[in-house]
């Protein structure tokens, strides 16, 4: 137990790979062996609930307060706050299993007040040593908690606008906090690999005006789709971020770390964003296109590929352990990218519906299940090295 909450990335890396498993095994249980689920909510708002506001914020969690160690002064979390931290999610997620059962705004206030406790702890951080620079990660995990009140206020209300609304801000923030965190580390981490490979770092560009743009594009997102939502300024926007984002993946030159998995899975993680972009904006072109193709290109294929390859990295390099990835971890890889082939294809009507579904559910079970099983021994015991982390 010391090992695992020596560092945040620890336990919180091991809740997603577990709780990834079996929110998507309650899921399909639901959908295809008529299972009830215990929640007295609409299961496929409480489907996209969990994905967007159990897990993801989990994976933040982890992965935030490991890295602002790196970016201030400050000690990592750890010990006591650490489990008070993992408890207080914890009860988020029960809260949410068995909503059915308990009174909404008690069930409201655990889930949301989870991420209201890491906005403050990063904000503190970040203003007590000046890193400006991020505050921009407060706003979005800020944005992120508004997204999860409005999908509680829409369960005690019984009302889908706002269950609705909640689910697009959360899918708008998380692209978000997707091209900002991968716009930092892809590019960084690509050009150290080539540096250390004999290669040129500047083969791996990076243009700020680009960048700002991309970003500002994602940003823009948030607003219409809460003010305008059904109106053409929302595909777009979506268009055009798309668009430049995939000038900004382009210029990362990910065909020059094709030999390193842990670099390349960062970049195709990227490419899923931009195609849920594009597809979101395609409908602005005619194309008839169901809302459930974007919003699963950005969920299996965007967060689910990103997550796992931040995850895979960080579990080595953060436990003293050489950067590559772990024997038999390339299916980890595979196995998300297809489930989110398969899901795109079953929404898209290319393949049968419900097998699809199954498919793809079977291959997200797969990806972190095994990463649950081969990262296990990473992240639970000590540093080899012996040092502290």
């Amino acid at each position: 137990m010391t090992a695992l909450l020596a560092y945040p990335f620890r336990p919180f890396f091991l809740l997603v790979g577990l709780y990834a498993v079996l929110v998507m095994l309650g899921w399909s249980g639901y959908l295809f062996a008529a299972i009830p689920l215990p929640i007295a909510i609409p299961a496929a708002q409480w489907h996209s609930h969990e994905m967007l506001y159990g897990l993801v914020p989990a994976a933040m969690a982890g992965f935030l307060l490991t890295a602002i160690t790196n970016w201030t002064a400050a000690r990592a979390v750890r010990g006591g706050w650490l489990l008070a931290l993992i408890l207080l999610w914890l009860c988020g997620r029960s809260g949410m299993a068995l909503a059915g059962l308990l009174e909404p705004w008690l069930v409201g206030a655990v889930d949301v007040g989870f991420l209201g406790v890491l906005a403050i702890y990063v904000a503190g951080v970040v203003l007590r040593y000046r890193n400006y620079r991020n505050l921009v990660l407060v706003a979005v995990i800020v944005t992120l908690a508004l997204g999860n009140l409005l999908m509680h206020v829409g369960f005690a209300r019984g009302e889908a606008r706002w269950l609705q609304m909640g689910q697009r801000l959360g899918l708008d923030v998380i692209a978000l906090m997707m091209a900002v965190i991968a716009g930092r580390i892809t590019p960084a981490f690509s050009r150290n690999w080539l540096r250390l490979q004999g290669g040129d770092p500047a083969l791996v560009r990076q243009w700020p005006y680009l960048d700002q743009l991309a970003l500002a594009s994602i940003a823009l997102l948030a607003p219409l789709d809460v003010l305008v939502p059904d109106s053409d300024a929302v595909p777009l926007a979506a268009l055009a971020a798309g668009l430049l984002n995939g000038l900004r993946l382009l210029q990362w030159s990910a065909w020059r770390v094709l030999r390193e998995p842990l670099l390349w899975i960062l970049h195709l993680a990227y490419l899923w964003i931009v195609v849920a972009l594009v597809l979101r904006g395609s409908t602005l072109l005619g194309a008839e296109f169901s809302s459930s193709l974007w919003q699963h290109a950005l969920g299996v294929g965007g967060i689910g590929v990103l997550v796992l390859g931040v995850m895979t990295r960080v579990a080595v390099g953060h436990t003293g352990r050489p950067l590559r990835l772990l024997p038999l971890g390339l299916w980890i890889y595979f196995a998300i990218n297809t489930a989110a082939l398969l899901r795109l294809l079953a929404a898209g009507e290319v393949i049968d519906y419900r097998t699809g579904i199954l498919l793809a559910a079977a291959g997200w079970i797969i990806a972190f299940g095994l990463y649950v099983i081969l990262y296990w021994p990473v992240l639970s015991r000590p540093r080899p090295d012996g040092k502290p982390g």
